[in-house]
């Protein structure tokens, strides 16, 4: 007896060594099945709530609608084309993928690394939805819906999924060793540059108010941020495993420093800490961790939150200085709090990585991000401008959106 549990125990620690590399694995599939939900989670319910809250209440349904439509416009846009050319490197190209993926062909049954090749389609669908929604911030309560969806599409495709190509899809952002983890310049960064574009070329809102109409609406929608940021981050390693652990907790340490970090700051500066402003700041480390969530330490991940908070809350107030109305600080959340982490990238992470001058990598990533995106961006809402006109009229602005654009009144009187 004792011979043949000697022999089953032999054989079952013989099997993991003759397991398939691409054999897909349960616990990672399941880790990457909840994480894709957590990510759309972010955009909805999570970034409308906190975007609808700062709005003024005759906006915020159309302020909803900008992040509910993007999740269902991206999702296709995402199957058909947008996976393709942001990840189909079969024809070896440095700047955009082939359309050999074209609504998803070549993947039926494909395994990506220990998880379904449709699952991380799936996954990485959700990070080009809130990309998009989280432009939309910098041009509420005057943007035409219309020429909103248009410039969705086209942003996504155009700007997007070329720009995931280049950090992670094959192309040559990732090629000169460049580190985003999850999304620090394919994210964040990239929808600040396009919200300041955006932001300029939209023009002022005629009534400028900086009152949110629902405190409650965004605390909420931070929170589900918050959480949803780790399938965010920890799922970016695409498997429940040490890189996912790191991840998390790095996610979680950077938001709580911000948000100390954006407290203090506030505090200095206006005398008292708001609520928004702590909800804000947790968005900031959230950011600002996205790009080097696996590749540093939780230490690091502390000074990275506490710098983003400080940082992000003193660049909300640039666009007084350079007059332009971002309307709910997009370019200094995300822009500012991207750019930074994808420097702290750099510092913190060359040591264990052994790489001098990934410093000056990172910096050349954001340069060309910064360029790309800014450009690409200005040749889209112009041509979209000629189209459809970017803005509502001035009698449609002073009734608010959600009655010009949708019909309808989210308060009753």
């Amino acid at each position: 007896m004792k011979s043949l549990s000697k022999i089953l125990l032999f054989i079952l620690f013989l099997l993991p060594i003759g397991a398939s590399a691409n054999e897909i694995n349960s616990g990672d599939t399941a880790w990457l099945l909840t994480s894709t939900a957590l990510v759309l989670m972010m955009t909805i319910p999570g970034l409308f709530l906190f975007y609808g809250g700062l709005v003024r209440k005759k906006n915020v349904l159309s302020t909803f609608m900008h992040s509910f439509s993007a999740a269902a416009v991206i999702s296709i846009v995402w199957v058909l084309i947008g996976y393709s050319f942001a990840f189909d490197s079969s024809q070896g190209s440095q700047f955009i993928g082939s359309v050999g993926h074209f609504a998803l062909q070549g993947i039926t049954g494909a395994v990506n690394g220990t998880i379904p090749d449709y699952l991380f389609v799936a996954f990485q669908g959700t990070f080009a939805i809130i990309t998009v929604a989280l432009i939309t911030g910098a041009i509420a309560e005057r943007a035409k819906f219309s020429a909103y969806i248009a410039f969705a599409i086209l942003w996504s495709i155009l700007i997007y999924s070329p720009l995931c190509y280049w950090v992670w899809g094959g192309g040559w952002i990732g090629g000169m060793g460049a580190l985003d983890f999850a999304g620090g310049t394919v994210v964040h960064l990239s929808s600040g540059t396009a919200a300041l574009v955006a932001a300029i070329m939209y023009g002022k809102r005629r009534s400028k108010s900086n009152t949110p109409h629902n405190v409650p609406f965004v605390v909420a929608g931070a929170a589900l941020l918050w959480v949803g940021w780790f399938g965010f981050n920890a799922g970016s390693a695409l498997g429940a495993n040490s890189d996912a652990a790191l991840a998390f907790i790095n996610t979680n340490t950077a938001a709580a420093a911000a948000v100390i970090g954006w407290i203090i700051a506030e505090a200095t500066t206006r005398g008292v800490p708001t609520v928004v402003g702590a909800a804000s700041g947790a968005i900031a480390g959230l950011v600002a961790i996205t790009p080097a969530a696996g590749f540093v330490d939780p230490v690091s991940s502390i000074f990275i939150g506490l710098v983003a908070g400080i940082l992000c809350c003193s660049a909300c107030s640039l666009k007084n200085k350079f007059n332009y109305d971002d309307t709910l600080d997009v370019v200094g959340i995300h822009g500012v709090g991207g750019l930074w982490g994808c420097i702290a990238t750099g510092i913190f992470a060359s040591a264990a990585y052994q790489f001098d001058g990934l410093i000056m990598v990172q910096i050349k990533s954001a340069l060309a991000t910064f360029v790309f995106v800014g450009i690409g961006t200005f040749i889209i809402l112009y041509i979209v401008n000629l189209l459809f006109g970017l803005r509502v009229d001035e009698e449609a602005e002073s009734k608010g959106l959600d009655l010009s654009e949708h019909s309808e009144s989210a308060y009753t009187e």
